[in-house]
């Protein structure tokens, strides 16, 4: 089958950056923690469900993220959703070359040692299933062990390069 014929040239970064802002994202935090117990996290906004069977979602995760090397190879995540109370902390968590839990109050998942924000408005417990290259990102895909939907809240999203909250 032969692919549609182009009509117009591809959007460069800029174009595609502007046009991506007017997508509201849900904002999340996406934590683990690797072998020697140390603490990974990061704010993704490029987090979608991807398959009811098996259950499957999917996080886009930059290759120059320093949380990178840690989440590809991690064997569980954890995907933290976050509300509207949560813009600090989503703006520590985009940070580069800090300690982003340096402050921070996060437990464990009950008999694991992965990262979990007690006050999210909802956290994915996942087993990594796959690591897909896509561009400059990798796609981590992670079956969905369980679910704890903590407090109806209002969902914080990233929308036109800013932390909203729907009215």
């Amino acid at each position: 089958m032969n692919a549609p014929a182009r009509t117009t040239p591809l959007a460069g970064a800029d174009e595609f950056r502007d046009a991506m802002a007017l997508l509201p994202a849900a904002v999340t935090i996406v934590t683990t923690s690797d072998g020697e117990g140390r603490r990974w996290g990061f704010t993704a906004s490029s987090v979608v469900s991807v398959s009811l069977d098996p259950p499957l979602l999917m996080v886009g995760l930059s290759r120059t993220s320093s949380c990178h090397q840690a989440l590809v190879s991690a064997p569980e995540f954890v995907v933290n959703v976050l509300d509207g109370r949560h813009r600090a902390l989503a703006r520590t968590f985009a940070q580069h070359g800090v300690d982003r839990f340096a402050g921070q109050h996060f437990e464990q998942w009950p008999g694991t040692a992965l990262p979990v924000l007690p006050g999210a408005h909802a956290a994915y417990r996942c087993v990594r299933h796959d690591v897909v290259p896509a561009g400059d990102h990798d796609l981590l895909f992670g079956a969905l062990t369980e679910v704890e939907a903590r407090r109806p809240g209002t969902p914080l999203l990233w929308y036109r390069r800013a932390f909203r909250t729907p009215c």
